[in-house]
């Protein structure tokens, strides 16, 4: 043991430690979480009637969390809608941004094919008739979050299985599951 050695201490040593450890916990505190949807609401816009089918067009209101301490930009995708494992229909997302740390509300025109439902005829009825039809809707959103002056990319995978009254078309149940990916390079 070394009794009645003087150790050298300074402030700036003390400083610069702080700094590091301050910097090292906002790091932390700031990973990347995956952001949250919520299906609102359905809204029927217009049927389409080609003999012998019946096109839909439906408004999906969702509800949009960015938990992360960064805006995001991300470019235009296509969310894919599936009905008893089949490709039912699609709504365009437009490309755009959204702040850090907020929630907003995106309005998404989806069309439905008639003539898929037509091949799930009995189980369509069944499902009117139970007043619950499960619908699953899939999308891969890229884009960039910028943090300082390092712009990375990332990609959200979601993957939805919801449950609605196909006469009125409310929401009855949902299970929403999104998967972020953060590229560093």
């Amino acid at each position: 043991m070394m009794m009645g050695k003087k150790v050298n201490w300074s402030w700036t040593s003390a400083l610069v430690g702080a700094a590091t450890a301050s910097a090292t916990a906002a790091l932390l505190s700031a990973k990347p979480r995956d952001p949250t949807f919520h299906l609102i609401s359905i809204n029927l816009t217009s049927l389409k009637l080609s003999l012998p089918i019946l096109d839909t067009e439906v408004i999906l209101t969702v509800h949009v969390t960015n938990p992360n301490a960064v805006p995001i930009h991300y470019s235009s995708t296509e969310l894919s809608i599936f009905y008893a494992g089949s490709f039912l229909g699609s709504a365009p997302v437009e490309a755009g941004s959204q702040p850090e740390r907020s929630c907003q509300m995106l309005h998404l025109t989806a069309r439905l094919s008639g003539m898929e439902l037509a091949h799930h005829a009995a189980q369509f009825v069944a499902d009117v008739a139970r007043r619950e039809m499960v619908l699953d809707a899939k999308v891969v959103i890229q884009g960039t979050a910028k943090v300082m002056w390092w712009e990375h990319k990332f990609r959200v995978n979601v993957d939805s299985h919801v449950t609605v009254d196909p006469l009125f078309l409310d929401v009855i149940d949902q299970e929403n599951k999104s998967e972020m990916e953060v590229f560093v390079t």
